[in-house]
């Protein structure tokens, strides 16, 4: 399958990476270091049409589609991860289930405002007890006339202190499982909705992570995404689509990481040479770029099919865990080619290491990633790596 990218797309992509390094990545290290949220670039990355890439524009958005948005997303994690988590978040687990599911009037409200980036989105699934299990949800929400009254809490809600709307998961009927959950959009400042807690992070510390609380909160109907009981598959399509973007956000974090050290191989010296004409540290970067490029190609393989609105599923899941198993090695050859300077903060490579963990447990880790292709594989759903 050979994939080259339209003129539109890379125009996207230029236009992303140039903001990247213009914009972004000056201040990605004193972000990272103080977990201060972007608000201002964030803002830009909306007024340049990268937070709702793949939404028509009658509905705000750029008009694009899933190949444009990953490259795209690749330049601006490849410049800070953080950046990178907040615009996938609004695009692949906010926007594109409500263009796909939502009413006219639905998309006017929580879609047009938050693909033009003038609002933040995000999606609410975890629970302390329904992580991988996502089935075990225990947030409710009981009908009463023409609301929902939602009670329960959610967790590691990426965006969640910042978004001005989030996409919540809960259950209408306990009785019928999986069938049992439904969607609901719900604002922020609804009384009995509360973000009770910021995560201190390991890594995209500069992107915000929140603990959401709903007590009596009372939802309208109207605001249900798809009908009731469809819940659960809106959430599953939804993080299908989702983790083609981790994988882009994973192959970016890996460029940064690799090209970092290229420089510093071609500049350190040992026993009189750069430690770049040493076999072993050259072995090490042959490595680096040869995953980078398998995994950049995964990745755009799900990107193409999702586009052509075939089935993407398994695809996004290899993309997925290869590209984050990926820039999970790359980044520790990263560190380990720069030393003892690879542990200090003055050489980024160790804001990427820590960076590329998550990309190996948000929206599915690894784990549940090869359960999800292997159950797919030995079902005769999906085709065979060959094809």
């Amino acid at each position: 399958m050979q994939i080259e990218l339209t003129e539109e797309q890379q125009m996207i992509q230029a236009l992303a990476r140039d903001f990247a390094e213009k914009e972004v990545r000056p201040i990605a290290e004193a972000i990272d270091r103080e977990a201060r949220f972007p608000h201002e670039t964030v803002r830009r990355m909306g007024e340049l049409g990268l937070m709702g890439i793949a939404v028509p524009e009658a509905w705000g958005g750029a008009g694009g589609d899933t190949v444009a948005y990953a490259v795209a997303l690749e330049e601006i994690s490849r410049a800070c991860a953080s950046h990178a988590v907040v615009m996938s978040v609004n695009n692949s687990l906010y926007c594109d289930p409500i263009a796909k599911y939502g009413t006219d009037e639905q998309k006017r409200r929580f879609l047009a405002p938050f693909a033009s980036g003038t609002k933040l989105g995000c999606f609410s699934l975890t629970e302390p007890e329904a992580g991988s299990d996502a089935t075990n949800q225990s947030t409710l929400a009981r009908r009463d006339g023409d609301a929902y009254v939602l009670d329960g809490r959610k967790i590691f809600v990426s965006n969640g202190r910042e978004a001005d709307a989030a996409l919540i998961f809960a259950q209408t009927d306990r009785t019928k499982g999986p069938r049992g959950i439904s969607a609901l959009l719900v604002e922020k400042g609804t009384p009995g909705f509360t973000v009770v807690k910021t995560e201190d992070k390991l890594g995209i510390r500069a992107s915000d992570t929140a603990e959401l609380l709903f007590e009596s909160c009372r939802v309208p109907v109207s605001n249900r995404l798809g009908e009731e009981g469809q819940g659960f598959k809106i959430a599953m399509t939804t993080i299908d689509g989702g983790r083609i973007g981790i994988a882009a956000q994973a192959v970016g974090i890996a460029v940064a990481a690799y090209e970092a050290s290229v420089v510093y191989a071609r500049e350190r010296k040992s026993f009189g040479v750069p430690i770049g004409q040493h076999q072993m540290v050259q072995w090490m970067i042959a490595d680096m770029a040869t995953a980078i490029e398998a995994a950049r190609l995964l990745t755009l393989r799900a990107a193409c099919l999702k586009d052509r609105g075939e089935p993407f599923g398994p695809q996004a899941a290899m993309a997925k865990l290869f590209a984050s198993d990926m820039a999970m090695r790359v980044t520790t050859d990263a560190v380990q080619v720069h030393g003892g300077y690879g542990f200090i903060r003055e050489y980024q490579v160790e804001r990427h290491f820590r960076d590329a963990k998550i990309t190996q447990i948000y929206e599915g880790t690894s784990q549940i990633q090869k359960l999800v292709i292997a159950r797919h594989l030995l079902s005769g759903a999906a085709a065979s790596p060959s094809s």
